[in-house]
């Protein structure tokens, strides 16, 4: 398929709520392609996650692929590459962490961002079957990352203290603000 360029923040389509993917677009050449793209556009960038808005494609229709094994972010449960369709997020538990979050579409800044650390998460695959999930710690973080993009939403507007807003590289160097 296709590497799509990502849309970097101050691109006017990260700012838009995406529409819902019609359910009789699902099994359609044109999502099946712009899931395929999406999927080398993320393997080519680096990321976990990546959400169509960021390839400026205003569809609720996010893909995620967390790889197991020990991380910054502690030891993972690794997570197939999966499509998310017009996903929801329902916060299971209010207790929050904070992880230090980069965006490819924002590169090169990491902030640190608190939310739920319990989430469900519904979504429609790519066969069209309802699926429910649940998720705790990294992974619900990653979730709702990608799907805030589908509200226009970057991990900027979460941060409390914009302080703890830094480029990568001095972040690789310092290590995080306050440590």
């Amino acid at each position: 398929m296709a590497v799509r360029r990502i849309i970097n923040m101050g691109h006017p389509n990260l700012r838009q709520v995406a529409k819902p993917v019609p359910e009789a677009m699902l099994a359609s050449e044109e999502i099946t392609r712009l899931i395929a793209d999406m999927q080398d556009t993320l393997r080519d960038y680096g990321g976990i996650g990546l959400a169509a808005p960021q390839i400026d494609v205003p569809l609720r229709l996010a893909i995620v692929e967390i790889p197991g094994g020990p991380t910054r972010y502690g030891q993972l449960a690794p997570m197939p590459l999966t499509t998310f369709i017009n996903p929801s997020i329902e916060v299971l538990d209010d207790r929050c962490a904070g992880f230090w979050e980069g965006c490819l579409s924002v590169p090169g800044l990491r902030g640190f961002v608190t939310r739920p650390q319990h989430v469900r998460v519904r979504y429609t695959d790519i066969e069209g079957q309802s699926v429910s999930l649940e998720q705790k710690g990294f992974p619900a973080t990653v979730f709702q990352h990608e799907f805030d993009h589908l509200d226009g939403r970057l991990f900027i507007d979460r941060m409390d203290d914009m302080s703890q807003l830094m480029f990568e590289a001095e972040f690789d160097k310092y290590g995080p603000i306050g440590d």
